[in-house]
């Protein structure tokens, strides 16, 4: 059965950022993309192969909405990992932007109640973790609190006051599934998340730093 809360932490993920190997390159391709204002880049030459263990989430409101982050991404020079297609959850699709990093742009809703837009509803960072209740429990016990949780599958927290970023939890397996690429990996995750909870890294390798 899944818990919820529906206040607002003051004890959140507020910001993430990338690292790539080309800050300027990356810049171009987020501002293309339309998702330049959602994340920070940073210099990095950390070394990284395969599955990262991570995707950021665009939910947005209709399938036209999500065709049009999508063409985005791909005019851009994402690589497609799978098409933009009607499932059982809704309508999704998922890319590899140039620096490596995996997106997948969502709706619930299988069917346009008006035309594209550029809103982006929320943007969500799924980390692959090894056990869904440990990772939970090492965030609670660092004052994060969980919005909705699913047992050992899922885990989701209450976001900033701003709702920029929301953190999510999922089996790392099954996040690569869900992205379409092999689950093998290693070396560096290349993403940074900062919130008011300090410096440190979580079970699964995912490194933190005080927001600014």
């Amino acid at each position: 059965m899944a818990n919820t809360t529906s206040s607002a932490s003051g004890t959140a993920l507020r910001s993430v950022t990338l690292e790539v190997a080309d800050v300027e390159a990356a810049r171009t391709f987020y501002r293309s993309f339309g998702v330049d204002h959602r994340v920070e880049l940073r210099a990095s030459e950390a070394g990284t192969a395969g599955f990262r263990g991570f995707t950021l989430a665009l939910t947005v409101a209709g399938p036209s909405t999500v065709d049009h982050f999508f063409d985005a991404a791909v005019g851009a020079g994402a690589t497609v990992l799978k098409p933009a297609a009607k499932g059982f959850w809704g309508y999704s699709g998922v890319v590899q932007a140039p620096d490596g990093t995996i997106w997948k742009i969502a709706t619930s809703a299988k069917k346009d109640d008006g035309p594209a837009t550029h809103v982006i509803d929320d943007l969500v960072l799924l980390i692959g973790v090894e056990s869904v209740k440990a990772t939970r429990q090492f965030y609670v016990d660092r004052g994060l609190t969980v919005a909705r949780s699913f047992g050992g599958k899922y885990a989701e927290f209450v976001p900033a006051a701003d709702g920029s970023v929301k953190l999510a939890l999922y089996k790392r397996k099954a996040l690569a599934k869900d992205l379409g690429v092999p689950v093998e990996g290693e070396g560096s995750h290349r993403v940074v998340l900062a919130g008011g909870v300090g410096s440190f890294t979580d079970p699964d390798g995912f490194a933190w730093e005080a927001a600014a």
